[in-house]
Order: C-alpha cells, then sequence, then structure tokens
C-alpha cells in the first residue's frame, strides 16, 4: 500500500511510493569489475519542499550474506514536474556526478532515466552515462541500471531487488492506529 503523508509537498505525490527506507540485495556485474553480490539501503524523504532526498549504500556480500565491504554510495535530489517528467541530480562517492531525466510510466510506478550530463572528477573511472529504471512491484523496490564507459557499450551492470523497511517506532504507531483488536483475532478478519 503507498501512503501519502499529509505533509509532502503536492508536486511530490506521484513520487509518493518511493518514500521510506529500503533494504534487499541485488547483482552487479561490469567488464573490467569485480562481478557480485551486493545488499543495498536506499532512503527517500522529504521535507516539505519539492523535491525527495535520496541515499543509496550498497556493499559486496560474501557468499554467505554478511557485508565484505562498502561497494558504492550516492545521494541526490528527486523531481517531478506536472507532466510527468523526472530530473535528478546525483553525486556518486566515485567521484561523478550525473544529472537524470526521464519520466514516470502511465498508469503505473515505474521512472525511466537517462543521463542527460555526466562530470567526473580526475580519480573517477571511466564513465560516459547510464539509464535506470524503478519499478513499484507487489510493495517492492526494484530497479536495473545501465552504465556505458568509453569501451563498453551501454549495458546492465546493477540490479536489486529492495524491501520496505519498518522501524520500531512504525510498528508502534502502526499498533496504535489500529485500536482495539478483537481478543482472538479471528473477528477482525470477519
Amino acid at each position: 500500500m503507498i501512503e501519502i503523508p499529509s505533509d509532502l509537498n503536492p508536486d511530490l505525490v506521484p513520487l509518493a511510493f518511493l518514500l521510506g527506507n529500503w533494504a534487499g540485495a541485488g547483482v552487479s556485474d561490469f567488464p573490467g569489475a569485480e562481478k557480485c553480490n551486493f545488499g543495498q539501503e536506499v532512503s527517500f524523504r522529504h521535507d516539505g519542499r519539492d523535491f525527495l532526498e535520496y541515499t543509496s549504500h550498497t556493499w559486496v556480500l560474501d557468499s554467505e550474506g554478511a557485508k565484505v565491504r562498502p561497494l558504492e554510495s550516492e545521494t541526490g535530489y528527486w523531481r517531478i514536474d506536472k507532466d510527468r517528467k523526472v530530473e535528478v541530480v546525483m553525486v556518486r562517492d566515485q567521484g561523478v556526478i550525473e544529472i537524470w531525466y526521464g519520466e514516470l510510466a502511465d498508469q503505473k510506478p515505474q521512472i525511466d532515466l537517462v543521463t542527460d550530463a555526466v562530470a567526473r572528477t580526475a580519480a573517477s573511472g571511466p564513465y560516459s552515462g547510464g539509464k535506470r529504471l524503478y519499478g513499484y512491484v507487489n510493495s517492492d523496490l526494484m530497479w536495473v541500471g545501465e552504465k556505458a564507459t568509453p569501451e563498453v557499450e551501454l549495458r546492465p551492470y546493477m540490479s536489486a531487488h529492495l524491501k520496505k523497511v519498518v522501524t520500531p517506532e512504525e510498528v508502534e504507531a502502526m499498533a496504535k492506529s489500529l485500536g482495539d483488536l478483537p481478543d482472538d483475532g479471528i473477528a477482525f478478519f470477519k
């Protein structure tokens, strides 16, 4: 279920499905880089202004699913206009700054993005652009990223399946909002 906070900027309502904290795992595979499974934590927050604040942290997982080391981190800001056009400004820890443009699909919570501009520091690796697809599927957030370098044509390099994270405070608030439940629990479903 998608909840729309009462203090969410009205312009951001179409992006409400992104809000919250998400965690999960995925696969990374790109020529010249280590192929690995990774864990990911993503957060989309708002403060009443006309953008969502985005953060993502990924780390390499071993065969048992334990964290081995950081993989990459990014932070950014997401906006949407009245024509469902989405713009994202993103900074990556590898020394890359990107501007992404795309759109929210009609009648479904899916966003296709393509890089419009890429700036890199001298320390960053080769990178010339990318594509991303984000989708809200059965209450989960899924995404796939494509990447191009001067040596490698645009191709998928990362994808992940994320679940909404519920904090103890959110559980307490949900419990309080349920009111009085029947003692046997069965009557609740009648």
